[in-house]
Parts: structure tokens; C-alpha cells; sequence
């Protein structure tokens, strides 16, 4: 009888020990945006790999703000405007549950979003000098061998591309 009843109370507490991590694991799982909100942003692509030190990550979030705000000033209202609309509609998209669901052909970073601008070869021209003025100064915060993991990571994504997307 004491057997019994011991097996039951184990098994009652495996039980509840099991059913508590489930109610936590759902519980962080949901998609409250305050949860959300409150829960630390994972680095993903490539920086993740790299080993960035809290300086360093906060040195290319600062070089990336400044890019960002330069590529607005370049910008018309009116792109501006367009940019803005199609930002809303991805975040409605994500809200909705849609954002795994994109059409064939559609890129995944908005790439369609910036064809829709017809930005003039000026434009186009001061955004690649941007990117390529941001390039070189979030290198120059990276080490020798952040570098070329860096490298390496681009190769192989560069590579993965091709075989996905035979031209």
C-alpha cells in the first residue's frame, strides 16, 4: 500500500514538473507583441557568427542608423510615402500570421518595395555610394579574423544563391 501510494505522489510530481515547463515554453511562445517587446532579439545572418563585442555591435547599429538616414534624405516625399505604405503592409502581413506565405518571385527583404520607387540613376547612384561608405566603415570595426568569417559567410551564401537560383 505504501508503494502505492508513493508511486502516485512521483508520478504526480513528474506530471506537474512536466506540465510546468509545457505552460512556460507556450507561455514565452506567444505572440503578444509585449512579449514580444520584452524578449532579447536573437542576432541573426551572418553577425551572429562573428563573435561582435557590445562595442562593436553598438558601433554598427550606430554606422546603420546613419546609413539609414542618409538613404531617406535621398529619398522624395513621395517615396518616402510609398516606402512607409509598404512597410505597414508587411507589419499587417506579419500581425496576420502571412509573413512565411510570399508570392513566387517575391524577395524576402522588400527588394520589390524599392523597384516600386523609380528612383533615378542619381539616386541609385547615392544609395550605392551609402551602402559602400557603410560597408567600409562596419569593416573597419571588425578584427582581421571577423573579416574574413565575414568573407567566407558572404561566399557561401553567395554560392548557396546560385544553386538555389540557376541561371
Amino acid at each position: 500500500m505504501k508503494l502505492k501510494t508513493l508511486s502516485l505522489i512521483a508520478g504526480a510530481i513528474a506530471l506537474s514538473l512536466t506540465t510546468t515547463s509545457f505552460a512556460v515554453v507556450a507561455q514565452t511562445a506567444s505572440p503578444s507583441p509585449l512579449l514580444l517587446a520584452q524578449t532579447p532579439q536573437k542576432s541573426k545572418g551572418p553577425w551572429a557568427e562573428l563573435g561582435l563585442t557590445d562595442a562593436q555591435k553598438s558601433q554598427i547599429q550606430a554606422i546603420r542608423q546613419d546609413s539609414r538616414a542618409k538613404f531617406e534624405a535621398v529619398l522624395t516625399p513621395e517615396q518616402k510615402a510609398k516606402l512607409q505604405a509598404a512597410k505597414q503592409a508587411r507589419q499587417a502581413q506579419r500581425q496576420a500570421g502571412q509573413q512565411g506565405q510570399r508570392q513566387a518571385g517575391q524577395r524576402r527583404g522588400g527588394g520589390k518595395n524599392f523597384a516600386d520607387l523609380n528612383l533615378t540613376e542619381a539616386q541609385k547612384t547615392q544609395m550605392r555610394q551609402i551602402r559602400e561608405s557603410e560597408k567600409q566603415q562596419i569593416q573597419a570595426v571588425l578584427t582581421t579574423e571577423q573579416r574574413q568569417k565575414l568573407e567566407q559567410l558572404q561566399q557561401n551564401f553567395k554560392q548557396r544563391r546560385q544553386q538555389r537560383n540557376p541561371q
